[in-house]
């Protein structure tokens, strides 16, 4: 059965009887102002159509009405129709706005270029060539940008109505709906109705979308319903009034209200719970709220003695909240013709909570059938719960309590945002922190756009890299075909840089040109040294492998640092003792070791057969207990110890098998191990401080830090000191109990 489409006017658009009924709540005041507000459109809109090709007399009335219906004050109504003229749109200049603010008053031409805003900004998604625009998550990111800009909540009720309208006049006229208009409808402006709990216009904008994106289905549905909407809420109304007479009656005070299920709601439930038509029970609901907990269960005792409970289909989530901290009394029951609605029980804090606190409708609702958990209110969901605290006691005719913002229509923290929303040439809505510059923006897209970013375009004019965006704006960068950041990027006095992630990747390329300098520099040096030894055709990889380094680049940065003493290739030729490395990360000690677990020295290991022979812990693989180790015979460095999975010891093992010795953990006292610890992570603030903790509370010393970022993922290896296997067993517990944080032993 189709939705009742609603009429927006009496007669002709502006008429006399309209009037009436838009203003009848109104005062003098009020009345006098929308009446200048029709009287100064009702000329110019003559004749002219929305891009829609309704014609713009009658979605002006039609809005009109709808804000009415609200129960929103005059100014609000009479920005309505200043909105659509046809020279607020063509943004005119400050001096004929100024003669609006004279005639109307500042709040009104206010109300009517914020709605202007954000009906540009809805052109301009909604005409995206980028097809990452049309995702799930960017529609998220559209309705914050929408309301970030919305500095008033009249602002974000005047855009609601206008669309509201729209999808009456596509319905009244049989006009076919162009499907991106009713598909932006559901996956743009009713998820904010929602949050907002404006359910007048959220669950007729549904089915008007679900009518002309589904009709098969919506007919289908229609036609399963077994009896008219009016008859349904007929029946509610019957309901309401036979639970409260036996409320009163038991001396309950409680507040009843009901409302039926409408047809997209019943298509969404079937959909996401794989139900059939008739499993459902909630089609018709109840809603009870009371004082306390006690009195919960005595409406439920109460409801179930007037009518049949239905079997399994009872929740006490008071007793046993939902996981976001929801609670209430859910129960289905059946009257004497069998008919099953469902009644909800909870008390006015519980309600209140769920409105909006963590738990929210919104939130488990469009979670589908898992919900889920939430996180602490951000600002935005804070924003949110006062719009629709707000709303609440507007209707109400209550003066709202002291808010976090300062002004009436304000919709949101007095504080300033912790985010902004701009896009990119291809409408894509970018979430960057308050104070974000271009550079940020740059380095959130792509971090190789980051490093060339020279300069940028703000709403099509160039600006100084220094400037801060606003929510809204358009942003193009300029970027050279090469070359690298400023290092006066990261100086927070200049303000280059607002994001902690920016900050980072700019780090992550110094620190990466500074590496690759120190190995140019030192394999310059050991080069220099070889020709001097005339041992030029000798492979590099091998020679550090023989010098206890896993890798050719680890020697040459060793010799750079001058953490190694080039004496050592010398040495090593020579075939005498070269010393150990002065490197503080790696345990060069001689070992006192018998055979047959004789003490052993510093390190904790016994060659087994040998005594007092000098061993070292590889820096490749950092061996501690109790992994299974093995040794391998270095010309002139004594014996290399290796975990036996260790990939440079299976080279040297395989080249010479003649080198490998048997070694064996000792007693290793109070002995300290340097290990590596790998950790993949999603970019987050405040995540190497989260790290830094978990190793504090477990007092374990960190000794080196090495850190890379790309495409929002960070890898970081750190070097730490662990006594035994327990110690490192409790290090990847306590990280892996980090949100987003996988940790592993390298």
């Amino acid at each position: 059965m189709p939705v009742t489409v609603h009429s927006e006017v009496d007669g002709e658009p502006f008429s006399e009887v309209w009037f009436e009924r838009v203003t009848a709540d109104l005062d003098d005041d009020g009345r006098a102002l929308l009446g200048r507000a029709v009287q100064w459109v009702r000329e110019p809109l003559q004749g002219l159509k929305a891009s829609t090709g309704e014609p713009l007399t009658e979605h002006g009335a039609g809005v009109v009405t709808i804000l009415a219906t609200l129960g929103t004050d005059a100014p609000t109504r009479a920005s309505a129709l200043l909105t659509i003229t046809p020279a607020l749109a063509a943004d005119v200049s400050k001096d004929a706005t100024s003669s609006w603010r004279q005639i109307f008053g500042a709040e009104v031409v206010t109300l009517a270029q914020g709605t202007r805003a954000l009906l540009r900004l809805s052109h301009r998604t909604g005409q995206s060539s980028d097809t990452a625009v049309a995702g799930g998550g960017q529609k998220e990111m559209q309705r914050k940008m929408l309301l970030a800009m919305a500095a008033d909540l009249r602002i974000v009720l005047l855009r609601l109505a206008s669309r509201l309208q729209s999808l009456r006049w596509y319905a009244s006229s049989r006009q076919p709906c162009p499907e991106e208009f009713a598909r932006e409808t559901t996956e743009l402006y009713t998820p904010l109705a929602n949050r907002l709990g404006i359910w007048q216009i959220k669950w007729e904008m549904e089915d008007l979308a679900f009518r002309f994106l589904e009709p098969d289905t919506y007919r289908a549905i229609a036609h399963q319903l077994e009896e008219k909407r009016t008859e349904r809420e007929a029946f509610i109304d019957e309901v309401v009034v036979q639970l409260q007479a036996a409320l009163v009656q038991n001396n309950i005070a409680a507040e009843v209200s009901g409302r039926p299920k409408h047809i997209y709601s019943i298509w969404n439930k079937m959909h996401i719970k794989h139900l059939d038509f008739s499993k459902l029970y909630d089609l018709r609901a109840l809603r009870v709220i009371v004082d306390d907990e006690r009195t919960c269960y005595a409406v439920l005792a109460l409801v179930h003695s007037l009518w049949t409970p239905v079997s399994d289909e009872f929740d006490d989530y008071i007793s046993r909240p939902k996981p976001n901290g929801y609670r209430s009394l859910h129960t289905v029951v059946v009257d004497a013709q069998n008919r099953a609605f469902e009644v909800q029980i909870r008390t006015h804090a519980m309600h209140q909570f769920a409105e909006y606190g963590m738990a929210a409708h919104w939130r488990y609702k469009e979670a589908g059938a898992k919900g889920g958990t939430q996180t602490a209110a951000s600002l935005y969901d804070k924003k949110i719960s006062w719009m629709r605290q707000l709303l609440a006691t507007e209707k109400e005719g209550v003066e709202p309590a002291a808010g976090p913002s300062e002004g009436r229509g304000a919709a949101g923290p007095s504080a300033q945002p912790e985010r902004i929303y701009v896009m990119t040439p291809q409408a894509r809505v970018i979430e960057l922190p308050a104070g974000a510059t271009p550079i940020d923006f740059a380095y959130y897209l792509h971090t190789d756009l980051g490093h060339r970013c020279r300069g940028a375009r703000v709403d099509g004019q160039m600006v100084p890299l220094l400037t801060r965006l606003k929510t809204g704006q358009t942003v193009e960068i300029v970027a050279a075909k090469s070359g690298g950041p400023s290092r006066d990027w990261l100086n927070p006095q200049m303000g280059y840089l607002a994001s902690p992630r920016s900050r980072s990747k700019v780090r992550a390329w110094f620190n990466a040109v500074e590496l690759q300098q120190r190995i140019a520099q030192g394999q310059a040096l050991v080069e220099k040294e070889l020709q001097r030894l005339g041992k030029t055709a000798v492979k590099l990889e091998q020679l550090a492998q023989q010098l206890g380094f896993a890798r050719a680049d680890d020697l040459y940065v060793a010799a750079a640092k001058e953490e190694f003493s080039l004496r050592q290739i010398d040495h090593l030729f020579k075939g005498g003792a070269a010393p150990a490395p002065a490197q503080s990360d790696e345990r060069a000690v001689y070992g006192g070791g018998q055979v047959g677990g004789a003490p052993a020295g510093k390190s904790g290991v016994l060659v087994v057969g040998v005594d007092a022979l000098m061993t070292q812990l590889a820096r490749c693989c950092r061996p501690a207990p109790p992994d299974r180790i093995a040794g391998f015979v270095t010309r002139g460095r004594g014996v290399s110890i290796h975990r036996e999975g260790c990939a440079s010891y299976a080279a040297l093992a395989v080249t010479h098998p003649e080198r490998v010795i048997e070694v064996a953990w000792g007693e290793t006292g109070e002995t300290a191990y340097p290990v590596d610890i790998s950790i993949r992570a999603q970019e987050r603030d405040n995540l190497l401080r989260d790290v830094s903790d978990a190793f504090g509370r477990l007092r374990i010393k960190v000794v080196n830090v090495n850190t890379q970022s790309r495409r929002s993922l960070a890898h970081m290896v750190f070097t730490v000191e662990v006594r035994d296997g327990e110690q490192i067993t409790q290090v990847l517990t306590a990280l892996n109990e980090l949100k987003g944080v996988a940790a592993s032993r390298r």
